[in-house]
């Protein structure tokens, strides 16, 4: 892996009056991410995980940043390349 950068993919905007607002990919370095989600939420807009149903019924990420540095970071950049 030569740059770990993130980079936007792909923003797949869902039209209609609903929380879910578009559906992100990413790029890491050699790494494409499918499936971070932006929703409006009570304070505005956020960015939900990639996130697979379990045999027991709940939701699970499947992606997640390790810090609240990080996690703060990509929010903003994916919420800025959809604001564009």
């Amino acid at each position: 892996m030569e740059d770990n950068a993130i980079q936007i993919s792909r923003i797949y905007r869902i039209d209609g009056d609903t929380k879910l607002k578009a559906f992100v990919d990413i790029t890491i370095g050699d790494f494409i991410i499918k499936g971070l989600r932006i929703l409006q939420g009570e304070k505005g807009l956020f960015l939900g995980m990639p996130q697979e149903k379990s045999k027991d019924g709940k939701w699970y990420n499947t992606f997640y940043p390790r810090t609240k540095e990080t996690r703060q970071n990509l929010t903003e950049l994916v919420i800025a390349a959809y604001q564009e």
